[in-house]
């Protein structure tokens, strides 16, 4: 598409005539998907502007570091679809988000972040697994191999870039195909198109016999420079498995609590503290405990308890719905909100303030991916008529 047309400046110009400075002024509009469709109702040289590939982009860079939160990608193990939670004018369509990929039984989607979304997957005529980097706003997408060290059935990984940059980076996690108790990972660059030396360090102790993995069921968190996973294991193994981005660095960190149970229940979730660090959410039946991750004046780390909120006050859960105690479906990072199943409802929370919204009906749970972005409605989304082919759909 053209840019739009530039207008002679006149010093009795009226300061809307000035494209220049017009298109700061819509820059500063609200990231919400209905501010340049309503801007662009103004007026055809608005139109022209708001409509410019070029224009968009800048939009999304801007806003890139508070993007709303459009909706939730839902794995129920046979599809991945959009699931919009925004209400009219701001709500998205689900078809705008058209998952690329279809076959059901070859691919797993990792997590969402600044845009983007990372999903494992296995092509058809290959045994080895690889990764897709897809942004569902510009249809963009990236199929990254995966380095030698790995043990293939036993990997994590997130997706990030800089905000206002192009450029992306994946973190890549999991079990030594060599030695199962080690844990090794690298980071892929856009920039330079390859994977970083291999990181290892060794895993905590497990006396059962059965090695240490990273648990899949929660997509990595982001807090500050670093990532989380929790780690799945048994006895003294279920610990948390930080990666400094900056250092380059794995280090594992206990849990707060001992009796967490079965994780894949869906009771626990590393997320920011309030007031920023580390922080945990964990579930213990119908009240929900935030603990968080304090450094003393002699550098000795420790766990302490924070908030403790109960949901069946929070949700107005009666008596009979208590017996279907809560679980944590997903974590949406930019906004703070946890989107949490009950028998009543799909809620998200955002715990600092205690807000809550009953986003949609469920009877079933299960994992959502939070897709936080910029949406501007230019016309490539998702592969159309500006966008880039799809790479892999079966």
């Amino acid at each position: 598409m053209s840019s739009p047309r530039r207008r002679p400046r006149s010093s009795a110009a009226p300061p809307l005539d000035d494209d220049d400075l017009l298109a700061e002024i819509l820059l500063r509009l609200p990231p919400q998907p209905s501010s340049l469709p309503r801007a662009s109702a103004v007026c055809k040289f608005w139109r022209s502007l708001a409509s410019d590939p070029g224009f968009s982009g800048r939009f999304r860079a801007q806003h890139r570091r508070n993007p709303p939160l459009l909706g939730w990608l839902v794995n129920n193990f046979c599809e991945v679809r959009f699931q919009p939670t925004p209400e009219h004018p701001n709500r998205v369509p689900e078809a705008r988000f058209s998952f690329p990929i279809k076959a059901s039984s070859r691919f797993w989607p990792l997590g969402c972040r600044h845009g983007l979304v990372l999903v494992s997957l296995s092509l058809q005529k290959a045994s080895q697994r690889k990764l897709l980097v897809w942004d569902p706003i510009t249809g963009d997408q990236h199929l990254l191999d995966i380095p030698p060290g790995f043990h293939i059935e036993s990997i994590s990984a997130a997706v990030l870039r800089v905000p206002g940059d192009i450029h992306f980076q994946v973190v890549l996690v999991g079990n030594s195909d060599i030695q199962s108790t080690q844990a090794v990972a690298s980071v892929y660059s856009s920039v330079t198109g390859v994977w970083d030396k291999l990181i290892s360090t060794p895993l905590p102790s497990d006396d059962s016999g059965f090695p240490t993995m990273v648990y899949t069921g929660m997509p990595a968190v982001m807090v500050g420079g670093s990532f989380y996973w929790l780690l799945y294991g048994y006895g003294n193994s279920q610990q948390i498995l930080e990666f400094d981005l900056d250092k380059r660095s794995l280090a594992f960190i206990p849990m707060p609590v001992s009796d967490i149970g079965d994780m894949r229940d869906g009771n626990i979730w590393v997320m920011p503290a309030e007031g920023g660090g580390l922080g945990l959410l964990f579930l213990r039946g119908i009240c929900a405990q935030l603990w968080k991750r304090k450094t003393d004046c002699k550098g000795v780390a420790s766990w302490v308890l924070g908030k403790t909120v109960e949901l069946d006050k929070l949700l107005s859960l009666n008596s009979e719905k208590k017996r279907e105690r809560p679980r944590i479906l997903g974590f949406a990072e930019d906004n703070n909100v946890v989107l949490l199943w009950t028998s009543v409802g799909v809620f998200t929370v955002q715990f600092e303030s205690l807000q809550i919204k009953k986003v949609f009906e469920s009877s079933t749970w299960y994992l959502y991916f939070p897709f936080e972005g910029v949406y501007t409605a230019d016309g490539c989304i998702g592969g159309g008529p500006s966008g880039a082919k799809l790479l892999y759909n079966t």
